[in-house]
């Protein structure tokens, strides 16, 4: 019997504000349920956009983990499981870890990743108010699909979902906020599919919109087949996840057992 998933991806503009946050992740919590959606998952910095003078930090310590707590509550009143990113205090006062938290729809976090791989590039430097996550994310049993995690800029980074691939993930989300620019757009759905084809797994961005955000959340299937997508405008894209899907392609295109193991690690 198939193990299958909906996933609801929450293409947003996000708010400087928490609590504009929690409205909207509220409304769309709903909108998923509505659809029959056993996952919402919410872009990177959902918690609230970052600004000069409210950096995550600050975020972080004003709020106290009452963003967290209440979106616990969402997915329980829902019965949905949330996927968000935002932002966690860390041992040094300037510097937050950028978090995505996964909550059950009994309330209960099943996951949680710090993202790896800061963004110091393009003239932005992420270091400077954010600490690197310092664990592998982790693959947990979502409906009974397999679900791993990535963050943003992590998506250059292919040894990271070689890894998750090889935990037994056969979806991986990608909770971004990915910005417009020169070729930015081609690069995010290049790499997403990529991931995707060469890991024979489902790949699912979810990304930020707005004047600095690109949007074009997508999911793609384990053959690099686009299942569901948006454009630039806010959305909440619907898209299935098909375990059997996974086998069939693996089994077509074995290429998870052909890696030379006895010389790549």
């Amino acid at each position: 019997m198939d193990a299958e998933l909906s996933v609801a991806l929450a293409q947003v503009g996000g708010d400087v504000r928490p609590a504009k946050n929690l409205a909207t992740a509220g409304r769309l919590a709903r909108q998923a349920a509505a659809g029959g959606a056993g996952l919402l998952v919410l872009p990177e910095m959902f918690m609230a956009r970052p600004t000069a003078d409210n950096p995550p930090a600050k975020v972080a310590a004003a709020d106290g983990g009452r963003f967290w707590s209440s979106l616990a509550q969402i997915a329980v009143e829902n019965r949905v499981f949330v996927a968000a990113g935002g932002w966690e205090g860390s041992d040094l006062p300037d510097r937050a870890f950028n978090t995505v938290f996964t909550f059950s729809p009994h309330g209960r976090v099943v996951a949680a990743y710090r993202k790896l791989h800061l963004f110091d590039a393009l003239s932005v430097r992420e270091s400077a108010i954010l600490a690197p996550g310092e664990a592998l994310p982790p693959v947990i049993d979502v409906g009974g699909i397999r679900v791993g995690f990535a963050i943003c800029y992590d998506l250059r980074f292919p040894e990271l979902f070689r890894h998750l691939a090889v935990q037994g993930a056969q979806l991986v989300i990608v909770s971004a906020a990915w910005y417009q620019g020169a070729m930015k757009e081609d690069h995010w759905l290049t790499l997403l599919r990529a991931r995707a084809i060469e890991n024979t797994c489902y790949v699912a961005g979810c990304n930020l919109v707005g004047p600095a955000f690109c949007g074009r959340s997508t999911l793609f299937d384990p053959f690099g087949v686009p299942v569901a997508g948006a454009g630039e405008e806010p959305a909440l894209v619907f898209g299935r996840v098909s375990a059997m899907r996974v086998a069939a392609v693996r089994q077509k295109l074995p290429a998870l057992e052909h890696r030379r193991r006895d010389l790549l690690a």
